[in-house]
């Protein structure tokens, strides 16, 4: 992999139920110091809690970068890419060019993430996050009916490898793969929300990505899964999620990189949970 405009990953689990105290004070450093988004102000809607707390992650990073909230500031492209400009102060110019952060935040369900790269302003902006829990919906339906509800969005050699006959464990799994996939590039080149999904096609036996039938080249693809055990009243709920980082990087080809195992993550994704960010919160603002 390219060491050129490293990825690193923050996963955010919510692993339990928040208390309201926390969701203010959340609340309060996401009003206070991330000036371009305004979450709406309801502590009973756990997708206003989501928010929060995803949009806390830029200010968590930029914290153990050691750069206080001063020092910074969340730029934004005509697509919607956001980045982050450091005040040059003493940096030379050729530093101060090659020290732009692009990131894209994503949520669902129990898990916030943040990919982010550091380099050229226009490099570092072309990324993308995708996160799709492994699971059906609405709640209770079939695989096989949550798949064909979902065929829209795929190309039709996409659903020959969700075939019915593969199971619903594999069919699943894979499904929500090239959902992950789909939405990480999407994001990753600021397309709005009514993006056809099927104009791409992830040929994942080929390596191959493709887009209105034509290759997609110079991407890099990181497929990784994560699995959290989540507190819901007194029961420990086991949920897992399928997640993408798409990157260009201007190669000739693009390729997949899967990451199997937690050994193989620990250098480039960081897990954390409700309590480790709360405990941060006096520092965000600082």
């Amino acid at each position: 992999m390219s060491t050129d405009c490293p990825i690193l990953i923050w996963m955010l689990s919510l692993n339990r139920e928040y208390t309201q105290e926390e969701y203010d004070a959340c609340h309060k450093v996401v009003d206070e110091c991330v000036e371009h988004i305004k979450v709406p102000y309801d502590p009973p809607n756990p997708e206003t809690f989501r928010q929060v707390m995803t949009n806390m992650l830029p200010l968590l990073m930029m914290r153990h970068r050691r750069i206080p909230r001063a020092k910074w500031r969340d730029c934004v492209t005509p697509h919607g890419k956001h980045w982050i400009e450091q005040t040059p102060d003493d940096m030379p110019p050729e530093k101060f060019l090659h020290s732009m952060i692009g990131y894209h935040l994503a949520h669902e369900t129990s898990l916030c993430g943040m990919a982010m790269t550091q380099g050229i302003q226009r490099k570092v902006v072309n990324i993308g996050l995708g996160i799709k829990q492994v699971a059906v919906e609405p709640r209770g339906v079939t695989v096989k009916a949550y798949s064909e509800s979902m065929a829209h969005k795929l190309t039709p050699t996409e659903q020959q490898l969700i075939a019915p006959e593969l199971g619903d464990e594999v069919v699943l799994r894979r499904l929500c793969i090239l959902l992950a996939l789909k939405s990480a590039y999407i994001k990753a080149i600021g397309q709005p929300a009514g993006f056809d999904w099927a104009r791409l096609e992830f040929d994942i036996p080929q390596q191959m990505a493709r887009g209105d039938g034509l290759p997609l080249q110079g991407w890099e693809f990181r497929i990784f899964r994560s699995s959290l055990g989540v507190a819901r009243r007194d029961l420990l709920v086991e949920e897992h999620y399928q997640c993408v980082c798409a990157f260009f990087r201007g190669t000739k080809e693009s390729t997949f990189v899967w990451h199997e195992s937690a050994k193989e993550l620990e250098s480039w994704v960081q897990f954390i949970n409700i309590d480790q960010m709360i405990k941060v919160i006096p520092k965000l603002t600082a």
